[in-house]
């Protein structure tokens, strides 16, 4: 069983809602939040990712109401006013052909928007080193890899000279490869693993925390120097009853500290921002070896590390 811990003291009473969460950050003494997880999409795009979601009851079993449909630049706005100082717009492809053109636009996306730090996205075909040589050279911050949504093997001897290159250039990669929301061809902790293992020096974020298999992601990091988990979904009302976590969850953290940086899925979650929040803050609230020190490390000083902001 494991030892309860006194409740960390300094940790600001928990925003109530998305206007709250500016008064939370100023009582930590932060600036704002880095969110290394958030989706920005070519329209196009976006309105079949949308469309996914709302049929999210055949795909998942339940249903999954995106809380922040709204045009682009009130999705901006959004971000500014909860506090969002900085934030990974995210891309990724579903088909070959479209990580290059996905890519240009981020680029082009993140140079037009204020707080918006350039990324990229990347597919097993034989150009990949080409364009995602191009925008790592361009400034590229973080490097989106979906293994459930492409359906691609990363072991793919295509990707080799990707991850190379990702790892000699320091930029993170954020990779969905946990059986979460439910599994993939090529998902599982133990396949991205043999990744790691052949390039060990590759920095990664672990999307969702490696969901729903949260110890073999935190396995992940106590092996490898530069591999992350980030909070997105984690420990919100909508993903406990799916993904419950350890018993032992902030004692795991607790070792760990500065490797879990913050991320929300904004705009693609089912309830609203505060929720990611509010978790975070009552990992911290729960135990005394978070407290406030692993608030202003998750929401702002180890993402914007890993950001190289």
């Amino acid at each position: 069983m494991t030892e309860a811990v006194p409740a960390a003291d300094g940790v600001p009473a928990p925003p109530v809602s998305d206007d709250d969460v500016p008064r939370f950050l100023a009582e930590l003494g932060l600036p704002g939040i880095v969110d290394v997880h958030v989706h920005f999409l070519p329209e196009s795009v976006l309105r079949k990712v949308w469309a996914y979601f709302d049929q999210a009851k055949v795909h998942y079993g339940m249903e999954w109401p995106v809380h922040y449909r709204t045009p682009e630049a009130e999705r901006v706005a959004t971000l500014q006013k909860l506090g969002v100082r900085a934030f990974a717009p995210l891309v990724y492809p579903h088909k070959p052909g479209m990580a290059r053109w996905l890519t240009e636009w981020v680029t082009e996306f993140a140079a037009a928007t204020p707080d918006a730090v350039p990324t990229a996205t990347l597919y097993p075909e034989p150009d990949v080193a080409d364009y995602l040589g191009a925008a790592v050279e361009a400034g590229a911050r973080a490097v989106k890899v979906h293994v459930q949504v492409g359906a691609f093997d990363p072991r793919d001897p295509l990707l080799r000279p990707a991850w190379g290159l990702l790892a000699d250039a320091g930029v993170p990669a954020v990779v969905h490869c946990g059986n979460g929301p439910r599994p993939g061809v090529h998902t599982g902790l133990d396949v991205f693993g043999e990744v790691l293992a052949e390039h060990p020096r590759l920095p990664v974020v672990l999307a969702h925390a490696g969901m729903p298999d949260f110890v073999d992601a935190l396995d992940l990091v106590h092996r490898y120097e530069r591999v992350h988990i980030d909070t997105t979904m984690v420990g919100t009302a909508f993903t406990l009853r799916t993904a419950p976590l350890p018993s032992d969850w902030t004692a795991r953290l607790s070792e760990v500290t500065d490797r879990v940086v913050f991320g929300s899925d904004f705009p693609n979650i089912p309830y609203a921002y505060v929720e990611q929040v509010q978790a975070v803050a009552g990992w911290a609230a729960e135990d005394v070896r978070l407290g406030p020190a692993f608030l202003r490390s998750v929401l702002h000083d180890t993402p914007r590390r890993l950001l190289a902001l």
